[in-house]
């Protein structure tokens, strides 16, 4: 079921869900290998013939020397895509705040680069993260070059990314002194991960802002799909000693979804992903094959009761522990 899309600039919709691509070069947390790319081109093509046309993406993903890898592989798949919903497809890019990023025409030039790469225009800019709390003075020219960007018209709409409540209120006022509006806020968002609503308030902001939120990570890095439910069965890498520290916490969390989820003839996935939905975000979980993009797809076309939404909000305050938030994330 194809669902309305969001509007969240004058003239850029978005699907209600989207999906990420943070996986899409990343050796590191992901074990990207060259090989996994005639699956994610079928996992593009999936994501568009359902209706799910955007795609988020960085200019900092990729391992190494594959910085930028996930970029141009959505250049390729746009580029190569022939069916429904093709003429709908939006690229969302982050460009990273590097420290050698000092000038407005850093962005602008940064921004250029990730079009050449995806070999289209970009629908969706974000800045990935703000360097408040190390740099303070780096963050007014990377605004400024935002700005730039949307005057120019290189792009259709400004979002941030790991931005809480009081540093996103100062971007607000000086982009609306420059006559740009935020359009979307992109945070670690999950039901594992509810800090930027609970501590931040973000929810609040945003609405009265009229700024979309976008929720990465609404997996929780795979722990909420169930796949990982005690100590004999973990990831392997980084997210092995994550879950490890969580699982023992998490349990009543886990059951309660996993019965909701049969109720509802779902999936735990589709029913995590479902309740972001009903917060009113926009997640954006990433896929690796067909299977995970089909489950992902299938968290579309129905919604949770609000008493099964208040069921699991509840639980999760009563947890003992939360997933760690991001380091770049600012008050």
């Amino acid at each position: 079921m194809i669902e309305s899309k969001i509007k969240v600039a004058d003239n850029l919709l978005l699907s209600p869900m989207g999906c990420g691509t943070w996986a899409w070069g990343n050796r590191f947390l992901w074990g990207y290998d060259t090989t996994m790319d005639k699956e994610l081109q079928q996992v593009f093509n999936l994501h568009v013939s359902q209706g799910v046309t955007w795609f988020d993406t960085g200019d900092s993903y990729g391992t190494g020397k594959l910085e930028g890898r996930s970029e141009s592989l959505l250049g390729k798949f746009t580029k190569e895509y022939q069916g429904d919903h093709q003429d709908e497809i939006s690229i969302a890019t982050k460009l990273a705040v590097y420290p050698w990023r000092l000038t407005p025409q850093s962005m602008v030039k940064a921004c250029e680069k990730s079009a050449e790469r995806l070999g289209r225009s970009i629908d969706l800019v974000q800045m990935h993260w703000s360097p408040a709390k190390y740099l303070p003075w780096q963050e007014k020219p990377l605004w400024d070059g935002l700005a730039q960007l949307y005057h120019q018209k290189a792009v259709k709409g400004i979002g941030l990314s790991n931005y809480g409540a009081k540093n996103l209120q100062r971007a607000y006022d000086y982009l609306k002194q420059q006559g740009v509006k935020i359009s979307t806020l992109q945070v670690q968002y999950s039901l594992l991960s509810t800090y930027p609503f609970v501590k931040l308030g973000l929810k609040e902001l945003c609405e009265e802002l009229g700024i979309q939120i976008i929720a990465y990570s609404p997996l929780t890095l795979g722990i909420l799909t169930g796949k990982y439910q005690d100590l004999k069965n973990l990831p392997s890498g980084p997210r092995k000693g994550l879950f490890k520290g969580l699982l023992p916490k998490i349990k009543p969390l886990l059951q309660t979804l996993e019965i909701m989820a049969k109720d509802n003839g779902k999936t735990m996935a589709q029913t995590a992903l479902n309740w972001c939905i009903c917060q009113g975000t926009i997640p954006i979980p990433g896929a690796k094959n067909l299977t995970q993009a089909r489950e992902n797809i299938g968290a579309l076309g129905w919604r949770l009761s609000p008493s099964e939404v208040l069921e699991l909000s509840s639980i999760v305050l009563s947890l003992e522990k939360q997933m760690i938030q991001n380091i770049f994330q600012t008050e």
